[in-house]
């Protein structure tokens, strides 16, 4: 029997993939803090823990939520455990990946770093499985200490698309189709691609055709979503029929996703990767939140 941990904004995923395994059972931790806002933790039945196979899920979207829940990831290979899965199915830092001034700080390489202490296991490493990083290189920020598991879930947006006629694909750069084009064989693909004119950045059409077809712009997450209105408005003057759109994390910092409620988008799809997003856009036209729980609850015995 697999034991899932979760921090409180993972409970409703660590819920469902629970219930959508049967080698799973929910594990409990008390998540307290003292006065002065430092964490008062409690791993429960930690003794019934030694030789277990155990998993965390894991959402440290919030700063404030790093401390706490690192505290638990380094404590529970102490109990020993027989393996240890780290779910972070967003990272949080992933766009900081690199730096292009002497003094910049990548912090995904100082998260990487944290998250490499965690102790081994009785039986190895530790696994942390992040979906759709921002940058597959930054799985070599990680030491040896601890495997990085990458992984996707675009297979959810391919099963949902599945029959859905004149779909074509586009990617808002590049960088997007580079990443996610051959992910989509059989569908025609379309590349757009930011440029500078005197009004400030517009998005053109690069690469094909977009006329008559239903497209979805596909990335791996959004923030204010800028760019993806600027793709939609130069998809639909190119003679796009209709726009959607598909993101991994659905960030969207200060709700910013109320903007898309009246963008002419025809869906908007997320997964649960950011669960405090996921909650508020659920039911919420053009949203559609696709979960990773049965994806997840399948990684969970491999």
């Amino acid at each position: 029997m697999i034991k899932v941990f979760c921090c409180p904004q993972m409970h409703d995923l660590a819920r469902k993939i629970c219930k959508a395994s049967e080698a799973c059972e929910s594990g409990e931790i008390s998540w307290n803090y003292f006065q002065d806002g430092f964490p008062n933790l409690m791993v429960h039945d930690a003794i019934g823990l030694r030789n277990s196979h155990v998993v965390f899920l894991a959402s440290m979207d919030s700063p404030a939520e790093i401390f706490s829940q690192l505290s638990v990831i380094y404590e529970l290979p102490r109990l020993a455990v027989k393996s240890l899965k780290v779910i972070m199915p967003y990272f949080p830092t992933g766009t900081m990946e690199r730096v292009d001034e002497e003094g910049e700080i990548a912090t995904a390489a100082t998260l990487a770093r944290m998250l490499s202490l965690v102790p081994g296991t009785m039986t190895g490493p530790v696994q942390i499985i992040i979906y759709d990083i921002h940058a597959l290189q930054e799985r070599f920020y990680f030491s040896d200490q601890v495997v990085p598991r990458l992984e996707t879930a675009v297979p959810l947006l391919l099963e949902r698309i599945q029959g859905m006629p004149d779909v074509a694909v586009a990617f808002p750069d590049e960088g997007a189709w580079k990443r996610f084009g051959r992910m989509f064989e059989g569908y025609p693909l379309i590349t757009a691609h930011k440029v500078r004119d005197k009004d400030g950045r517009r998005v053109i059409i690069r690469e094909g055709e977009p006329r008559g077809r239903n497209v979805i712009v596909v990335d791996d997450l959004v923030m204010t979503g800028g760019t993806l209105i600027k793709c939609r408005q130069a998809l639909e003057e190119a003679g796009a029929k209709s726009v959607s759109a598909y993101v991994t994390h659905g960030v969207f910092p200060q709700k910013s996703w109320e903007r898309f409620i009246d963008q002419g988008f025809e869906r908007f799809w997320l997964t649960d990767s950011c669960p405090e997003t996921a909650r508020q856009v659920d039911g919420t036209d053009p949203f559609e939140v696709l979960s990773l729980a049965g994806d997840i609850s399948r990684k969970l015995v491999t």
